[in-house]
């Protein structure tokens, strides 16, 4: 699978892949060229950036779109010179495309007024609030996909420090992975639509897996 297979783009220069990589690796700071070796960069350094960002962001913390583009930029800048800023390719993925990129800066400005405002800090009482409040924001940052790459990452670490403020352990998304792939995707398609259930029922998932986990 080369990078023009997971996501179909422009042709520029945030599309570049790095020479030598048959096409498997992005243009890259550190000029990888092996996938498998960009895949345990990119883990090595989100673990390294959320232990900082899980000491940085307490439990009254209102994350905007500034917020977003800081982690990104703090996860993967030492890798990607596009870090931390909004895509200027448009990107589809598995044939769902995500919002054109010339919308990006006005829908990022729209979550963080919708969205983000509304559902934190995540200090619901109701659990059905929080569960709500974190499959909302998730759908909501994965639709429009500010971002060249990461951005379910991403999204995930976003879940992650709001179920620490609403008094959660950290959020285990293993589940998501094999047979949860499925219902996860179904459950961002829905989004589309403003339907959150599907997503709840996600969180759900995760929140009880990551309980029996911690």
């Amino acid at each position: 699978m080369t990078a023009d297979d997971r996501y179909d783009v422009s042709g520029l220069p945030e599309a570049q892949c790095e020479p030598g990589s048959n096409g498997l690796v992005l243009k890259n700071l550190l000029g990888i060229t092996s996938k498998d070796v960009m895949d345990e960069a990119e883990a090595r350094a989100l673990e390294q950036t959320m232990d900082v960002l899980v000491r940085s962001y307490g439990e009254t913390h209102r994350f905007t779109a500034q917020d977003l583009c800081g982690c990104h930029r703090s996860w993967l800048g030492g890798i990607y010179e596009w870090a931390g800023h909004y895509r200027q390719v448009n990107v589809s993925k598995d044939g769902f495309p995500f919002a054109a990129a010339a919308q990006v800066p006005a829908l990022m400005e729209q979550f963080e007024r919708d969205v983000l405002r509304r559902s934190t800090p995540c200090l619901f009482a109701n659990p059905s609030d929080v569960v709500h409040a974190l499959a909302e924001t998730h759908v909501e940052l994965v639709l429009i996909h500010p971002f060249r790459d990461g951005n379910g990452r991403l999204a995930r670490v976003l879940s992650s420090l709001m179920a620490l403020q609403a008094g959660l352990p950290l959020l285990d998304f293993s589940g998501m992975a094999g047979t949860g792939k499925a219902a996860y995707i179904a459950a961002i398609q829905a989004g589309l639509d403003t339907h959150y259930v599907p997503m709840e029922r996600v969180f759900e998932e995760i929140i009880e897996q990551s309980r029996s986990s911690s």
